[in-house]
This record gives C-alpha cells, structure tokens and sequence, in this order.
C-alpha cells in the first residue's frame, strides 16, 4: 500500500500488456529522462524465412556524448509466466538484429522522421558530438559489433527470472518494474525507479533536481561506489578481498575496473579503492560478487558534503576513477 495523508493507494494490477504499454507511453519522460527517445515502433524486425520478431519498442539513448546507445524494448507481464519466454526472445531479437541492420536503421529512420521535433534532437546531438548526421547516428547504434541492448519493462521482477537474464545471455540486458497502485476514489500513481537512476545527480534537496540526466558521461565510467559499514568493510572488503551481493547493471558490468567504498557514520568517507580481477554472479540471484587482484589500497578520504549537491550513497554509484582521484569531496565524485 502507499499512504498519503489524503489517500490510501491499493495495488493495480495490469490485466494485459496493452496497459502496461500505455503506462510506459504515459510517464515515459519520468521514466527514461530528457537524454533518451522513447519509440513506440512494433514492425518486423529479421531475415524472410528466418528468424522474425517484433520489440515492443525502442530506446535511443543519447546520454553520452561519446557512445550513443540503442536498446530493444520487451513488455512483459509477471503473471504470464515469463521466466523461459523472455530469453528466449530476447535471443531471438539479437539474432533478427544482426542478421538485417540496414532494414533496422530503415524502419526507426522511418518512424523518427514522422515526428520533426525528435529528428530535430537526434540531429543536434549528431551536430553537437561529431556524427555528421541522422544516418550516421543510426549507424553507430546498429552496426558495431556489440551494438545490440535490450531493455525489459516488467510489472515484477522476481530474483530468478533477473538471474537467468543477466547469466544466460551473452549481450547487456537492462531490466525496470513498472508498478500501477489505485485509491478507492480512482486516482492512480506508478511506482518505479527511473532507467540507470544511479548514474544521475541526486541531489540532497531534492531528487528530481536531476531530470535523470546522467552527471557522468556513461562511455566513461569504470568505477563502483559502494556503502560499507565497519563491520562488513573489515571482514569482507579488507580480509576476503572481494565484495559480494551487489547490483549491477548490465550495460555497466564489463565496464567496472574499480571498486571504491564509501564507509558510512561516523567516517562519512570515501577510503578504499580496489582494482577488480573478475565479476562473478553471487548465488542463485541477479546480483554478483567483485573479486580483487590485490588487497584494497587506502586512498586520501573523499568525505560527504552535509547539505551538499549529492547525497550519502546507500546501493551502487557509477564514476571514472579518474574523477575518484581527482575529487575532493562526494560532490566531486558523482
């Protein structure tokens, strides 16, 4: 239940993915950021006579000025049993993706050119960051090699499903809940957390000041924050030399070189940074364990501002460990 002095909100479960999809189409700016394009384009993707699909959208992502980035779009519903049927789409997408790129950069040109105001951001981001035009843009989204990204919208995600995801196929598969609550006078709110949240500016007044707009160019990152307390740094971080049942996302795992932790009250600090051997999934879960190539080493302390532009991390935050070095202060790091 969520409560609110005027209201109580009740669980809503979505009957069928049509809901679900309108839902996302609702609050898609909320959802995804003013750095990313939302495409609602169902249109066979896929070699004739081949395999054959159809994404329920599309994700350009265009928060780094650098990498831009493309992600497949499945709407699933928990209730329908999605545990086998989601991978193997997911691998039947990759496999219509690959085998038809120019057919691929055809229909999302196609369907980005009915909208003038969308092609007018894709070509200024093109302008601004050196990819000449539309058509190249699109290309370097679809044609390199490890081009292809999904991401999984899902009113519920249950730990075995997001294990099986993120261990059985071999491309980044992002994945967001998407949750529907009802008050008894028909006033509906949605419950979720904004797509890569943690790679944005939280800000310790409010954490909407963001917009979810990225405070670090994505391409960058290589780094992992994470919040430790006495006990589990001394005994995990310091005498195992690894860290163990963390979330990470998907399109970050084969990026992170560092692990950086952040010791809670009374340190209040950045303290340790550690280079990373090998990521790991941890258990039968969707999370994983960081093993270490040599014992952390202690670093200059990089404290937390009271009342500054970001606040105390409490799950996973993504930096570069060129700005870990460079920083002063946590406002510094993220």
């Amino acid at each position: 239940m969520l409560w609110t002095p005027q209201h109580q909100y009740h669980p809503w479960p979505f009957d069928k993915e049509a809901e679900l999809e309108n839902t996302i189409a609702e609050v898609k700016m909320a959802l995804f950021g003013d750095s990313r394009i939302y495409l609602e384009l169902k249109k066979l993707i896929g070699e004739k006579g081949k395999t054959q699909n159809i994404p329920d959208g599309y994700l350009i992502d265009l928060s780094s000025p650098k990498k831009p980035v493309l992600y497949l779009v499945e709407v699933e519903l928990a209730k329908h049993d999605p545990l086998r049927h989601i991978a193997q789409q997911l691998l039947n997408f990759s496999l219509s993706f690959k085998s038809t790129p120019q057919k691929m950069k055809g229909l999302l040109r196609e369907h980005l050119l009915k909208s003038p105001e969308t092609v007018k951001r894709c070509e200024a981001y093109a302008q601004q960051n050196g990819f000449s035009n539309l058509d190249y843009l699109l290309e370097q989204m679809i044609y390199p090699e490890n081009a292809f990204n999904c991401l999984v919208i899902i009113d519920e995600l249950e730990d075995e499903l997001e294990s099986i995801l993120r261990r059985s196929l071999a491309f980044p598969v992002e994945t967001l809940t998407l949750q529907r609550f009802r008050s008894s006078s028909g006033d509906s709110v949605y419950q979720f957390e904004p797509f890569l949240y943690d790679l944005s500016t939280q800000s310790a007044s409010s954490a909407a000041d963001s917009g979810n707009t990225p405070a670090i160019d994505p391409a960058e990152i290589d780094t992992v924050v994470v919040a430790a307390r006495e006990d589990g740094f001394k005994e995990t971080f310091l005498g195992e030399n690894r860290w163990y049942a963390i979330r990470i996302h998907s399109s970050m795992r084969d990026k992170i070189k560092y692990l950086a932790t952040y010791q809670v009250a009374p340190d209040s600090a950045i303290t340790h940074v550690a280079e990373v051997a090998s990521i790991e999934p941890w258990k039968d879960t969707g999370k994983y364990v960081l093993n270490f190539k040599e014992p952390a080493k202690k670093i200059r302390p990089i404290p937390f501002v009271p009342g500054g532009r970001v606040m105390a991390p409490q799950s996973p935050r993504y930096t570069s460990y060129a700005r870990l070095q460079n920083a002063r202060n946590l406002d510094a790091v993220f």
